[in-house]
């Protein structure tokens, strides 16, 4: 039995079309996974932690335009943590910023990166990746599959009725048994070459570049706990609370200061002042009347 005849046999045929199916159908799907993961890394080695106060939106807008990862992003954008800054005027009405909290720098996050871009969300949700595992076990039952049909197709075609018949039905047996046997070898040999080629191929097209992807994003985005967050929140909240608990208690006393201040330096010489014109008029009415009072003692002397 030569090469030709046993690869043209239906079985062994349909063993091999599957077989190199299901690898151009992996190679094609882990190709194309590569290069979403490779435009992700080249966009993002762009981008520097100290660059994302200022670039966010540029950020946001390529990843929510791009449907590879826009819902992925869309669920990690909510994990985002800002440093948000309030704006506080001084009393020459010069307008300074001062951040809410001093742990929350540039742009945190309150989830690992990695529960979002991982493995499921980036690779294997993006084609039928249970389809590419299942052949294997596709291609090592149709072994025994089509072993078992040969044997029985084999024994069906024995005729014993008569010697001559005996004789070339046997030889028909030996050669239907021997495609048996060889199904079940290629079979399990094809297993064995997809799983191979197939790991190699998702390890070097797919696995390096989402392990890149992730460590961009894990430089990026810093991680922190909500619970850190806010325990750092409610900290700078007990900071200001003193604080206007401090100028509170001390405005008595700076408005007595203040109040005793002006008094001294603008009320009480006004004062003095007044005390003093009030003197001087009072000793010109006396002098007044008694030159009034001389006059008159005069004019009755005559």
């Amino acid at each position: 039995m030569n090469f030709i005849t046993i690869i043209t046999d239906i079985p062994i045929l349909i063993v091999l079309v599957v077989f190199v199916c299901s690898l151009v159908y992996c190679f094609k799907k882990y190709t194309q996974t590569g290069k979403n993961l490779n435009v992700l890394i080249d966009f993002f080695e762009g981008f520097k932690k100290n660059d994302l106060n200022f670039r966010f939106k540029e950020i946001d807008a390529w990843m929510s335009q791009n449907p590879y990862v826009s819902s992925t992003w869309a669920e990690f954008k909510n994990t985002l943590v800002f440093s948000e800054s309030i704006a506080l005027k001084s009393t020459d009405d010069d307008v300074k910023y001062k951040d809410v909290s001093s742990t929350v720098q540039n742009v945190q996050t309150t989830a690992d990166p990695l529960y979002f871009f991982n493995e499921e969300t980036l690779i294997t949700s993006k084609f039928n990746y249970k389809l590419t595992q299942t052949i294997p076990t596709i291609l090592t039952g149709f072994g025994p599959l089509f072993t078992f049909l040969n044997i029985a197709l084999a024994f069906g075609r024995v005729d014993f009725s008569t010697q001559e018949k005996t004789l070339s039905s046997l030889s028909g047996f030996l050669g239907t048994m021997q495609i048996a046997a060889l199904v079940s070898v290629i079979a399990v040999s094809s297993c064995l070459i997809y799983l191979m080629i197939e790991r190699i191929m998702y390890n070097k097209l797919c696995k390096a570049p989402l392990g890149k992807v992730q460590e961009l994003l894990g430089g990026l985005f810093a991680s922190i706990s909500a619970e850190k967050f806010l325990y750092e929140l409610l900290r700078e909240s007990k900071v200001s609370n003193n604080s206007v608990a401090n100028i509170m208690s001390g405005i008595p006393t700076e408005f007595k200061t203040a109040f005793n201040s002006s008094m001294a330096t603008s009320l009480v010489p006004y004062l003095e002042n007044l005390i003093f014109g009030l003197n001087q008029l009072n000793r010109q009415l006396k002098e007044n009347l008694k030159a009034q009072t001389h006059k008159d003692e005069v004019d009755d002397l005559f």
